[in-house]
């Protein structure tokens, strides 16, 4: 099975099936004649034709990468490629992991709910704001109940007396459709 290189498409075809590109220049698809190298252990090695550089890093068993492709000439690093490509996802990984993602979640209640549950879904809140989270507080009118938007608005008014202390109002009471809803987010911790 041969690969074959359909120039300007950026991908290979390997019998029929096409895949990706590798997005780094290493050993035979490097195409510059000249290569300023770099070698295992960051030593300067100067200037090198192609040929020679894929020779050293064969006799070292390792990889010709090309690091910097264009400067002038281009930088290529003697490297184990397998291993340099492992530390790159570990590293992806790691900065994933300190990202921080914040959800926007949804509580619903109905004009009409009573203290009780009003209390319930209050609770509710704080914690998705205490997780870092924000929160979308929708009140959904059924049939006439949209003609007294006055008792919804009361228990929106409610839950942000209840929250003040932990939250903000990131959007103000909207009217969508039958429903009326804010999004309220967690305060900056000082």
């Amino acid at each position: 099975m041969h690969s074959i290189h359909h120039p300007g498409s950026g991908k290979l075809s390997l019998g029929g099936v096409a895949i990706a590109k590798p997005t780094v220049n290493i050993n035979q698809t490097i195409r510059a004649r000249e290569l300023r190298v770099i070698g295992v252990d960051n030593e300067q090695l100067g200037i090198l034709t192609l040929t020679q550089a894929l020779a050293l890093a064969e006799s070292q068993e390792l990889d010709l990468v090309e690091v910097s492709p264009t400067a002038v000439p281009p930088v290529c690093r003697i490297m184990d490629y397998g291993k340099f490509k492992y530390q790159q996802s570990k590293k992806q990984q790691e900065a994933k992991k300190k990202q921080v993602q914040v959800q926007l979640k949804e509580v619903k209640l109905r004009p009409k709910t009573d203290e009780h549950d009003l209390q319930f879904k209050i609770n509710h809140i704080i914690r998705f704001l205490e997780e870092g989270n924000k929160a979308k507080v929708t009140l959904v009118f059924r049939g006439r109940e949209i003609t007294h938007m006055e008792f919804g608005k009361k228990s929106l008014d409610k839950i942000v007396e209840a929250i003040k202390d932990v939250a903000i109002i990131e959007v103000t009471p909207k009217m969508e459709g039958r429903s009326m809803f804010m999004i309220v987010a967690p305060k900056a911790k000082k």
